[in-house]
C-alpha cells in the first residue's frame, strides 16, 4: 500500500493511492482514510482524482531522528571512517517540508547541501525493540532530503542549527508500507545531473539495527522518522536549482532552493 497526505478543496487528509502510483498520473486516485493511517485504515467513502489534490508531506512526525556517516564513503569524504556505534542527531519537526516546496537557503550560511535519503517511518509506540524485531515496528518508508548548512555543521561542532532551519527536512511523495529496502538504488540529482549515486545495501548500520539503536535511548512514537544516513557525493545547493532524491521502487522527491 502506498499512503500520502494531500491538500485537497474540503482541506488535509490521510489517503491511498490507487492503483500502484508509478500508473499515469491521470488514472491514479487518492482515497481518503479515516482519521490516521496506522494499524489498519478504514475509509470514508471520498475519493479525488490526483489532478484535484497536491501532495503534502507524508508525514508530519513528532521528531526526525538523523542517522550520521552511515555509508563508508560518505564518511570517508566527510574525513572520518564510519562510526562503530549509530551517530546520531534530530531535526525539528518544523523543518519538514513535502513534495515541490521550496527548500530556503539562510541568509547567514554560505554553503547549504543536499543530502539524499531513505527514512524510515515508525508504525507503532515502542521502546527497547530487539533488533530482530526492528522493521516490525515500521509503517513503511519515504523518501528524504537532510539538508545541511555545511559551513555551520563545521563551525559548531554539533549539528542543531546546521540541521534544523525551516525547510531542511523534505519528506516525501508517499510512504510505502511494502517495500523490501534491503537494496534499493539512491540516487540525487541537481537540475539533472547525478550527483550522489548509491545502495541502500551499503548501510553500515541496517534499518533494524538503527531503530533499535534509538528505542534503546528515546519512546518512538507512530510518524516519526529516522533518516538512515546519505551515500557519497554530497555538496551544494544555490538559489534557482532543483534537487531530486530518487529511491527504487520509492519514486522521486523534487524541491526548489530559493534564498529565505
Amino acid at each position: 500500500m502506498r499512503l500520502a497526505r494531500v491538500a485537497h478543496s474540503d482541506g488535509v487528509s490521510f489517503v491511498a493511492l490507487e492503483p500502484d502510483p508509478a500508473a499515469p498520473r491521470e488514472k491514479i486516485v487518492a482515497v481518503e482514510i479515516d482519521q490516521h493511517p496506522f494499524g489498519t485504515p478504514t475509509y470514508t467513502g471520498r475519493k479525488w482524482p490526483m489532478a484535484d489534490v497536491r501532495l503534502l508531506a507524508p508525514i508530519l512526525p513528532s521528531k526526525v531522528i538523523c542517522v550520521g556517516k552511515n555509508y563508508a564513503e560518505h564518511a570517508r569524504e566527510m574525513g572520518s571512517e564510519a562510526p562503530e556505534n549509530p551517530l546520531i542527531f534530530m531535526k525539528p519537526s518544523t523543518s519538514v517540508i513535502g513534495p515541490n516546496a521550496p527548500i530556503k537557503l539562510p541568509s547567514n550560511s554560505e554553503r547549504v547541501d543536499f543530502e539524499g535519503e531513505l527514512a524510515a517511518i515508525i508504525g507503532q509506540p515502542c521502546k527497547d525493540v530487539p533488533e530482530a524485531r526492528g522493521t516490525e515496528v515500521l509503517l513503511g518508508y519515504t523518501i528524504a532530503n537532510d539538508v545541511t548548512a555545511r559551513d555551520q555543521q563545521k563551525a559548531d561542532g554539533q549539528w542543531t542549527r546546521a540541521k534544523g532551519y525551516d525547510t531542511f527536512c523534505p519528506l516525501g511523495p508517499w510512504i510505502d508500507t511494502e517495500i523490501d529496502p534491503s537494496d534499493l538504488a539512491i540516487r540525487t540529482d541537481l537540475d539533472g545531473e547525478v550527483q550522489q549515486d548509491g545502495r541502500t545495501s551499503q548501510l553500515v548500520h541496517g534499518i533494524g539495527g538503527l531503530v533499535s539503536w534509538v528505542s534503546r535511548i528515546m519512546t518512538l512514537l507512530p510518524g516519526d522518522v529516522i533518516l538512515t544516513g546519505t551515500p557519497a557525493g554530497v555538496g551544494p545547493m544555490t538559489d534557482g536549482q532543483k534537487v531530486t532524491v530518487s529511491i527504487d521502487g520509492l519514486g522521486a522527491l523534487t524541491n526548489p532552493v530559493q534564498n529565505a
